[in-house]
């Protein structure tokens, strides 16, 4: 039997790589750690000022489809900016969150996922306020034809602990 469970936390500066990266995917070698995870998608960036949240769902006691547990992911974090003000949305051809900003089309939240045994692992992650400088180094989710953003840049002034009680309250809709 599994445990349920959703963990909110922040990393100190990491690359993450997916399952499916590329090693072009890293344009420059820095000083912040590059780690391969058991994840799905591309490479991305985790550090200060950017929520990660870690969910540990059994689907064997929900519904075992993967795209609809995606589907409850994105829209649990588009419910949840919505609250602050922001409207957020999911593009057809590329994942993760994202927002209309000064740049076009910018992502704001990466999704990667494990499911095992329908068990799910990994999360999601939404950028409050991170030095968006480390994206310069990658090519985030591997699109390098849009820009990453946060809510700091879009001229939102919220706390990642302001923001936890916002998703710990959309999160009772969705698990």
């Amino acid at each position: 039997n599994c445990s349920e469970h959703i963990w909110l936390l922040e990393h100190p500066s990491i690359y993450t790589c997916g399952t499916s990266y590329k090693k072009s995917d890293i344009v420059n070698i820095s000083e912040v750690p590059i780690v391969e995870t058991g994840r799905g998608g591309k490479v991305t960036y985790h550090g200060p000022g950017q929520r990660i949240i870690y969910v540990m769902l059994n689907l064997n006691e929900r519904y075992r489809d993967i795209k609809r547990y995606v589907k409850c992911l994105e829209d649990w974090m588009i419910d949840s900016l919505k609250i602050i003000g922001l409207n957020a949305f999911t593009c057809k051809d590329r994942i993760g969150i994202w927002v209309n900003s000064p740049h076009g089309e910018a992502k704001i939240g990466a999704i990667g996922i494990r499911i095992s045994h329908w068990i799910t692992y990994h999360g999601i992650s939404i950028n409050i306020n991170p030095d968006l400088g480390y994206y310069k180094n990658i090519i985030p989710c591997g699109l390098k034809e849009y820009p990453v953003t946060s809510l700091k840049e879009l001229g939102f002034k919220i706390s990642s602990y302001e923001f936890d009680k916002i998703i710990k309250t959309t999160s009772k809709y969705y698990f």
